[in-house]
């Protein structure tokens, strides 16, 4: 992220430890070229950090001090560090942490859209069909939800959110903290339509739920517009009643969903 997002007492921190993991040793050295660090460095990534926990442990238990810290955020938050963190728990080692930057918090603040609640879903599913069941599944969370994705999956995603959440707020933020930071405010459609223009990484922010519907309604919300009518036929309600239903479970217009039955 941005060499600046550091706080004194993190630079300090660094300066004093003897052994600093992190996930590319290539990007943190940058960082600490910047600030005249020369604590040694070590990885801890996604794939190794079972293995480089234990280690990190007994270095501990040698009377060493370790830091950990991450790419571009906070260590744990989507990032390296939870299994470090339980491994030396259970082993009675202190965890000292340091606040820092978060892309999720930096966004939901300058997002307009409200803060508190929120839930905190991280980096979604790669598979866009399980991506997809987790969008639907988190459809009547009352909370701000906020989420993480990569610049080469954002345009699916959107599409996905313009099929679930067609009239949420979203705030769609990138870059955050660098020179080309941005914010992109509207709803998924809306967004969807500068989507090439956005690159870097990607934090989504997106509006709760303010009406919940009920499990039974969201099961005829995946059905196609004309099995929700025929559902409603097949059950005895008449012709008019059931357009009234299918609109208002879909929190749709009438005339909206005239339009769609033409096509």
């Amino acid at each position: 992220g941005n060499l600046e997002d550091i706080t004194f007492r993190a630079i300090n921190t660094l300066k004093k430890v003897d052994i600093i993991y992190c996930e590319d040793t290539r990007t943190s050295k940058k960082l600490l070229d910047h600030y005249d660090i020369n604590t040694k460095l070590k990885s801890v990534h996604l794939f190794n950090e079972n293995e480089v926990s234990e280690e990190i442990v007994r270095t501990v238990k040698e009377g060493l001090n370790v830091a950990i810290i991450s790419d571009a955020g906070m260590p744990v938050i989507s990032d390296p560090g939870w299994i470090v963190s339980k491994d030396a728990i259970e082993q009675d080692i202190d965890i000292v942490v340091v606040p820092g930057a978060s892309a999720g918090i930096t966004a939901l603040i300058a997002s307009g859209i409200t803060a508190h609640p929120f839930y905190f879903a991280g980096f979604l599913n790669s598979k866009s069909a399980k991506r997809r069941q987790e969008l639907k599944g988190m459809y009547n969370r009352e909370e701000t939800i906020i989420f993480y994705e990569s610049p080469h999956r954002i345009e699916e995603t959107l599409k996905i959110l313009v099929d679930i959440y067609p009239n949420r707020q979203i705030t769609l933020a990138r870059e955050l903290t660098k020179l080309h930071e941005e914010y992109v405010r509207g709803t998924p459609e809306e967004i969807l339509s500068v989507v090439d223009s956005i690159k870097g990484e990607i934090v989504i922010i997106l509006e709760g739920n303010k009406n919940p519907i009920e499990d039974h309604i969201l099961e005829l919300n995946d059905l196609t517009i004309e099995e929700h009518y025929n559902h409603y036929i097949e059950n005895g309600v008449d012709h008019k009643e059931a357009l009234k239903k299918v609109a208002n479970d879909r929190h749709i217009s009438k005339k909206e969903l005239y339009e769609k039955i033409k096509k």
